[in-house]
C-alpha cells in the first residue's frame, strides 16, 4: 500500500481512509470484500499526470466499516448501517462538490448519497456497479446459471461456511473467480489481512446477501431502484467503464446505461470479470484523469 493510513471518527468508531493530493475532492467508494487498497494503483492517476505536474486532486478513499483497517463495531453491516457510516464519514471530513469513483457495494452507497445529496456532487465514474436493470433481480433464475449458483449458496448454511470458516470472497472471488488473471500472494495477503478470523469476516457475508432477489431484502431493493431512476434522469457528468464478459454489468446493462443515461462518456477496458481495479489500473486512471481533466477545463 503506497499511502499512509488516516483515521476519523463515526459514530463512535474509527473509520480508516486514504487523503492525498490537493484540490476538488475525488472520493474513491469500494465494495466486498475490498478496502482503499484497491484503489492503490488508480489514486496516482488522479494526483500526478504523465509530466510530473503538480497535483490538482484529493483523492480520498476510504476503507468501509468493518472493512480495511476501520474498526468492527458490533453491528448487523447492513447496508443501511454503512450508508449511517459513509455519511457520517463525509460530514465529519466536510467534504464538498464531490466527484465520485465507485465500484460494487460502492456504488449503490456512492449513488444513494449523490441522488440525496445532488449539489454536493460534480460528477460520478462508475465501474461494475449494481444498477438497474441488472439488479433488483427478479428471480435466482434471472441471474443466470452461474450466479444463481452462486448466490443460493451463499443465502445457505453451506455459504456461511465457505466465507466465515474458509473466507470465500477472498480467496475464491476475489482472488480468482472474478479477475481476468489471478492475484499474487502478495497483493491476496493486503486482502486477507482485515478478515483474520470468522467472526471478523461477518461484513463479506452480510454484503451477498442485501443483494436484492425477489424483493428482498425489501430496503436495498428500493434503494437500488431509486438509484436506477436516478441515474437515468439526472444531468450530472458521468463516466462509465466496463469490461467483457463482466458480472453485475455484462454488456445488455452497458447497452442499457448507453441508452438511457445522459451526459455520458463510457470507455471499454477489455477482458475482465468484477474486479477491474486489478486487471486494468493504468486505463481506468488515465480514463479518469482525462475525464476529469476535461470536465474542469
Amino acid at each position: 500500500m503506497p499511502f499512509e493510513k488516516n483515521f476519523v471518527e463515526v459514530n463512535g468508531s474509527r473509520m480508516a481512509y486514504v487523503d492525498e493530493g490537493e484540490g476538488p475532492v475525488v472520493l474513491f467508494l469500494h465494495g466486498n470484500p475490498t478496502s482503499s487498497y484497491l484503489w492503490r494503483n488508480i489514486i496516482p492517476f488522479v494526483l500526478d499526470d504523465v509530466t510530473g505536474a503538480t497535483t490538482r486532486y484529493r483523492a480520498i478513499a476510504p476503507d468501509l466499516i468493518g472493512m480495511g483497517d476501520s474498526d468492527k463495531p458490533d453491528i448487523g453491516y447492513t447496508f443501511a448501517e454503512h450508508a449511517e457510516y459513509l455519511d457520517g464519514f463525509i460530514e465529519a471530513l466536510g467534504l464538498e462538490d464531490i466527484t465520485l469513483v465507485i465500484h460494487d457495494w460502492g456504488s449503490v452507497l456512492g449513488m444513494r448519497y449523490a441522488r440525496m445529496n445532488e449539489n454536493n456532487v460534480k460528477a460520478v465514474a462508475f465501474m461494475e456497479a449494481g444498477i438497474p436493470p441488472a439488479l433488483p433481480a427478479p428471480s435466482l433464475e434471472a441471474m443466470g446459471e452461474a450466479n444463481a449458483q452462486l448466490f443460493g449458496m451463499l443465502r445457505s448454511e453451506a455459504g456461511e461456511v465457505a466465507v466465515l470458516q474458509n473466507n470465500f470472497f477472498v480467496e475464491e472471488v476475489l482472488g480468482r473467480l472474478a479477475v481476468a488473471t489471478p492475484l499474487s500472494e502478495d497483493v491476496l495477503d493486503h486482502y486477507r489481512a482485515p478478515f483474520p478470523t470468522p467472526e471478523s469476516r461477518l461484513p463479506t457475508l452480510v454484503w451477498p446477501r442485501q443483494v436484492p432477489i425477489a424483493g428482498e431484502p425489501a430496503d436495498t431493493a428500493a434503494v437500488i431502484t431509486e438509484n436506477g431512476a436516478w441515474l437515468y434522469s439526472t444531468d450530472l457528468p458521468k463516466l462509465m467503464l466496463h469490461v467483457a464478459p463482466g458480472a453485475l454489468m455484462p454488456p445488455p446493462v452497458v447497452e442499457y446505461v448507453r441508452a438511457n443515461a445522459s451526459n455520458l462518456e463510457d470507455v471499454f477496458l477489455g477482458p475482465g470479470v468484477h474486479f477491474v481495479q486489478e486487471d486494468h489500473p493504468e486505463a481506468i486512471g488515465r480514463s479518469l484523469r482525462d475525464w476529469m481533466d476535461r470536465l474542469a477545463a
